[in-house]
């Protein structure tokens, strides 16, 4: 039968489920070169589903979503390529002599991403035009409608 007024904590130790081999095994991290191609390996996914987006969907909306989604892909691994590791912003600080990172590829993309703004706004202000003349924004149903 059980006892409830017992209310001591055991302090021992749980019995090992595995052997002491298997539990005292650490597992390295993993290498950088790893860690990068997964990266990029994501960021090609991301690039791919935005280009098959903008052939495959219809909806004109969707097809400008899909853009933006490519334009993040491929700004992402922009980055990712300028990205490396051990080098330090240039900023004015005591005079040590370090790697400074290059200040170039950070601009260039400062560029893309302010370029793919602009060019989604003025998309969606066609759309916009186009969803005036008519109902839908699929792409079959805008050529049936302006076909003469």
């Amino acid at each position: 039968m059980l006892d409830l007024r017992d209310t001591r904590l055991s302090l021992t130790r749980p019995p090992l489920l595995v052997s002491p081999s298997i539990s005292s095994l650490v597992l390295a991290p993993p290498s950088p070169n790893f860690v990068m191609s997964i990266l990029e390996a994501c960021i090609f996914a991301t690039v791919l589903c935005g280009f098959f987006g903008i052939i495959l969907k219809k909806n004109l909306i969707m097809k400008i979503i899909a853009m933006d989604v490519m334009s993040t892909g491929v700004v992402g691994y922009y980055v990712l390529v300028a990205s490396r590791g051990g080098l330090v912003t240039p900023i004015a600080s005591g005079a040590e002599s370090v790697e400074y990172a290059d200040p170039v590829p950070q601009a260039v993309i400062l560029t893309a991403i302010v370029i793919s703004f602009s060019i989604q706004a003025l998309m969606l202000v066609g759309v916009m035009k186009l969803s005036r003349d008519n109902p839908t924004l699929e792409i079959y149903e805008i050529e049936k409608n302006n076909t003469p």
